[in-house]
């Protein structure tokens, strides 16, 4: 999985990875956002959307984000600005 990942941005604290976003992009049109996790404990503290903003600072500034959100996290993705598309 990560192996075959073209971009993958972390968050550490110390020697200790908090935080993973793991996108597939062709860095100029689209970008497939497939897996974001932050550790609990550092949960609501803005680092998921940090992960978020990197891949835009690492593509094409034209380059558009496209997930497919479980249920369960649709809200969350709706509240950092992504749009909901049934």
């Amino acid at each position: 999985m990560l192996d075959n990942t073209n971009l993958l941005i972390t968050a550490w604290h110390d020697n200790k990875l908090i935080g993973i976003a793991r996108y597939l992009t062709d860095f100029v049109y689209i970008t497939y956002f497939a897996d974001l996790a932050v550790d609990e404990d550092y949960q609501r503290q803005g680092i998921g959307k940090q992960l978020i903003k990197e891949v835009k600072n690492n593509t094409d500034k034209a380059c558009s984000i496209t997930l497919l959100a479980t249920p369960q996290v649709v809200d969350y993705y709706g509240y950092i600005g992504f749009n909901t598309h049934p």
